[in-house]
């Protein structure tokens, strides 16, 4: 899913803003121009936000996302054709990773997918994508019973992530489970007993939340998608009750995290150009389903000969490869190129660069030596199973 880099002036900046800006601004946090938004790429610096996700809890605004309803009596049908995933087989209140794929088999964004209700689905997109996805859904759906509304502008989302996340959410004063004579020790059971990928209709000052056991950073977690009027009293209260315990993190920090998590970014590991089985994703295909979808003809076709396939990369130092660096299976002049990185950084968990990219198929065994082109010298690197970390590992 989406993340950023690189600062603008907020003073300057025309793009749109969250509901949360103010509150942003009032914690002097330092903006990035992402998708057509401003949003937070740090508060304080990259490290302590990533370390207090790893060792406490993070609250990130993610209110660019896109949210987009899929509703009516053939909504499932339409998603199994429109999506690669079969999501009519997913239970209400479960959530499923899916991609929306072109006829070419290509990646047109990857996505989150709620089923809320029997004929009912919010389908979560990355910002950059949030209006190709609503025009793409509105086209594959229109021969079924189906109605597709975009409803981001009246949707925030904030996630709290890290070990201590359950713990500060259960705390939180205000949640309830939705509908009458519920009250915190409902809500509280119910968030214990919710499963990863699973989400609860739950109330928050009396309004509607969807509290989903969802996130990016690899770390325990939830997502929780409200009204934007109500996003800056929650986000206070979390805080609050939080303490020192919860800190809110930029984008920044979200890339390192998910970078360390061996999650895709789309237009890094994910593109148009890309199949899902070059990424790693081949299992998020449904090619078991009945019927035909968009771009199935082209998955089992496959890649061509020697197409490149995603790994992981580890070095050693403080060099870390970047994006766009060149990678070569030698450190002379006769060494051939095999490929690009696609995301990369200091590790601030490992202590060691990590990076993300994609080489010839000849190239990509677990423990190969590959150099990256780091500014004109070569830097060795390891070819290492994803993810690079694993919560309890």
């Amino acid at each position: 899913m989406t993340d950023a880099t690189g600062t603008t002036d907020p003073g300057t900046a025309t793009e749109r803003r969250s509901p949360l800006d103010e509150v942003h601004r009032a914690a002097g946090a330092s903006f990035t121009d992402f998708a057509g938004w401003q949003m937070p790429v740090r508060y304080s610096s990259d490290l302590a936000e990533h370390r207090a996700v790893r060792e406490h809890a993070g609250l990130f605004d993610l209110s660019h996302m896109g949210e987009i309803l899929v509703v009516g009596p053939e909504a499932s049908d339409a998603l199994d054709y429109a999506l690669a995933g079969k999501l009519s087989a997913i239970a209400e209140g479960q959530a499923k990773y899916s991609l929306l794929l072109a006829r070419d088999g290509g990646v047109v964004d990857d996505l989150v997918v709620y089923r809320t209700g029997e004929d009912r689905y919010m389908v979560v997109a990355n910002a950059s994508n949030r209006e190709v996805v609503a025009e793409e859904l509105r086209n594959r759906t229109s021969p079924f019973d189906c109605e597709v509304f975009d409803e981001s502008d009246d949707v925030a989302l904030i996630a709290l992530q890290g070990p201590d996340a359950l713990e500060v959410l259960q705390q939180t004063e205000g949640f309830g489970v939705q509908g009458p004579g519920n009250d915190d020790e409902d809500f509280d059971a119910a968030l214990e007993g919710l499963k990863y990928y699973r989400a609860l209709a739950a109330e928050f000052d009396g309004e509607p939340v969807l509290v989903a056991r969802t996130g990016y950073t690899g770390e325990d977690g939830f997502e929780l998608y409200l009204s934007p009027d109500r996003a800056a009293r929650l986000w206070e209260a979390l805080r609050e009750t939080g303490g020192p315990r919860v800190v809110p993190c930029g984008l920044a920090s979200r890339d390192t995290l998910r970078l360390e998590a061996g999650m895709p970014l789309y237009g890094h590991e994910l593109s148009r150009d890309i199949l899902p089985v070059q990424a790693g994703l081949g299992r998020v295909v449904a090619l078991s389903k009945e019927g035909d979808f968009v771009g199935r003809a082209a998955i089992e076709q496959g890649p061509a000969d020697g197409a490149p396939v995603l790994v992981g990369l580890t070095a050693e130092g403080r060099r870390a490869p970047r994006a766009g660096y060149e990678v070569y299976d030698g450190d002379g002049d006769d060494a051939r190129r095999v490929g690009e990185i696609t995301s990369g950084a200091l590790s601030p968990t490992l202590g060691h660069p990590v990076a993300m990219a994609f080489v010839a198929p000849d190239a990509a065994e677990p423990g190969s030596q590959l150099f990256v082109d780091v500014r004109g010298t070569r830097i060795a690197a390891s070819v290492t199973p994803l993810p690079f970390y694993k919560r309890g590992a």
